[in-house]
């Protein structure tokens, strides 16, 4: 009996190890590969703002907003955002900015929308997913929130 219980010890602390271990490797691998891509997007509108300017005023048809403003918000989004990803500061807040850039994403580009590339589609609906596993679930131990948070006083 004594060994049952001993086990039982030893079963729920690898649980819970893996668990709280496990799930925070999984929240960094999400943050850095989704930041990535948006990053990366990002990036390619810095490489050719006039180029960027030009798609925004001709070919995305994002509601509401001038097309220079959304460019500047796009872009701005797609390089800030990642970044608070990658270190894990205000990570929640951060994804689910980040949800709404590729929301906005889908919404504005016809081609995305109308479904004539599933490739693409597919891509930012995982995308959208992946985020908000962050925003549910949070950016884990490995992050700057988490080292916050230890250093606060309860």
């Amino acid at each position: 009996m004594k060994n049952l219980s001993a086990l039982h010890r030893l079963s729920t602390f690898c649980d819970a190890a893996l668990s709280d271990w496990g799930g925070s490797l999984a929240s960094l691998a999400i943050r850095l590969y989704v930041g990535w891509q948006f990053l990366k997007a990002g990036l390619a509108k810095l490489n050719d703002w006039s180029a960027t300017l030009a798609l925004f005023h001709d070919e995305y048809k994002v509601p509401l907003l001038p097309p220079d403003l959304a460019a500047y918000l796009g872009a701005g989004g797609e390089l800030v955002f990642p970044l608070l990803l990658f270190v894990g500061l205000f990570s929640r807040p951060a994804a689910l900015a980040l949800f709404f850039v590729n929301a906005m994403a889908v919404i504005s580009y016809p081609q995305l929308f109308s479904f004539e590339c599933p490739a693409a589609v597919n891509d930012h609906f995982y995308w959208g997913v992946l985020l908000l596993v962050v925003v549910a679930f949070g950016p884990g131990r490995f992050s700057l929130d988490a080292l916050i948070g230890k250093q606060r006083p309860d």
